[in-house]
């Protein structure tokens, strides 16, 4: 089979722990054609979608990973899957490349995760679809509104919509020390959504990344634990990775939300939770396989890939 990687430049790619490098030495193994297309190089030309493509081959172990065999450009139809990996921020500029990939998929390309769903499903709003499963929240603009949700819960995190790794992400604490500072530097004074939400102590024992494979989790997560006084887990922030098998309640909700998810197209996912509360869904370029496979032994990376060879045979 022929799989294209759309991701952001070879040369940004860590390595050692990136996780779309994962995919493309399973898929490599499992004897597949590796084929990239840098997420900018989408174009339309009338009603066909193309992309500058360079087929590679993948080392991990060596000096320079990636070998550059030949380019072309291509139809998305030509492949047998096309895997969009770039990673957020979801601007406009990723959302027009869901839009061309949306046309493509019209025309016949396989395309994982569905272009629709990505656009349907923001990381952080979408977890609203489960309100049993999430501390109070609340997203807005309105600095008032942020205020009485302070003085209800006293302790609270404030996060913009849009990031990622941890970015932009405050806490403030009963005193309410800079909370009129913070929104209006994060919202931009009143024209940006914030989302609200009670703190959650349990953040000191990780932040937990599950995977979900079409539906199925990954039977190990990776805790993300802040280190040094932070509040933050990302590992992108300086957490601590620390891998360990899913108890029966992190399975029930994963199960829940995977299945019902897989369902409109999105193929992987990595939903975050501290404690029993879900706080993220991830549907642009999850990560933390590497992280797992090293500490477990449990390759998520060949696992994604022969679920995919599945999806496309049974299509």
């Amino acid at each position: 089979m022929r799989f294209l990687f759309i991701a952001d430049p070879l040369e940004s790619f860590k390595p050692k722990k990136d996780s779309t490098l994962a995919m493309m030495v399973a898929a490599q193994k499992a004897g597949h054609e590796i084929y990239y297309a840098w997420s900018e190089s989408l174009v339309s030309n009338d009603a066909i979608v193309t992309a500058q493509v360079v087929k590679i081959s993948v080392d991990k172990s060596a000096t320079t990973w990636f070998t550059k065999h030949h380019e072309s450009r291509e139809s998305l139809c030509n492949f047998d899957a096309v895997l969009m990996r770039q990673d957020p921020p979801f601007s406009s500029e990723y959302l027009a490349n869901t839009l061309l990939l949306s046309q493509a998929a019209r025309l016949g390309a396989k395309v994982f995760n569905a272009p629709n769903a990505l656009r349907d499903h923001s990381e952080k709003i979408a977890i609203l679809e489960f309100p049993e499963l999430i501390a109070p929240t609340t997203i807005t603009r309105d600095l008032a509104l942020i205020r009485e949700f302070h003085q209800l819960h006293q302790d609270i995190i404030i996060k913009p919509l849009d990031g990622m790794g941890g970015m932009g992400v405050f806490r403030v604490g009963m005193d309410g020390v800079n909370l009129g500072s913070i929104v209006e530097t994060l919202g931009n004074n009143g024209t940006r959504a914030l989302m609200v939400q009670k703190y959650i102590p349990e953040i000191k024992d990780g932040d937990n990344r599950i995977l979900i494979i079409d539906g199925e989790p990954i039977p190990y997560l990776l805790a993300r634990i802040p280190q040094d006084g932070d509040i933050r887990g990302n590992l992108a922030a300086g957490g601590k990775g620390v891998a360990r098998p899913l108890n029966d309640n992190e399975i029930s909700i994963a199960k829940k939300i995977g299945g019902k998810l897989a369902s409109r197209g999105l193929f992987l996912i990595g939903i975050d939770m501290i404690g029993s509360y879900l706080t993220e869904i991830n549907v642009t370029s999850p990560t933390c396989f590497v992280e797992i496979f090293d500490q477990t032994g449990y390759d998520v990376a060949s696992t994604f890939i022969g679920a995919l060879e599945k999806r496309i045979l049974e299509s």
